[in-house]
């Protein structure tokens, strides 16, 4: 299943900082409905795409939204940054 959203790029410092995109309330209902059976541990695996760039990752389940994880090398590539509004494409992976 493929979903196009979008929303804001976070920050959040744990023992290290980490940068996501934050999936609205909404938008996170519909993928843990259509990701039923292929959640692991909260987790969903994803294949996402922003800009031009492709990549694999899992979807964080947080206070009733999904994060999906901005590896370092999608950021430098589609230059993104804290704070501004992003859109990327999902298609939920079978595991």
């Amino acid at each position: 299943m493929e979903f196009t959203l979008g929303g804001p790029v976070i920050e959040w410092r744990g023992p290290a900082p980490y940068v996501f995109l934050l999936i609205g309330e909404e938008e996170s209902a519909d993928i843990k409905e259509a990701a039923r059976g292929l959640e692991y541990w909260g987790q969903v695996a994803v294949v996402a795409r922003i800009g031009a760039t492709d990549f694999t990752t899992a979807l964080f389940p947080k206070d009733g939204s999904y994060l999906l994880p901005l590896k370092a090398a999608v950021r430098h590539a589609e230059g993104i940054e804290v704070g501004q509004q992003l859109s990327a494409e999902l298609d939920l992976a079978a595991r």
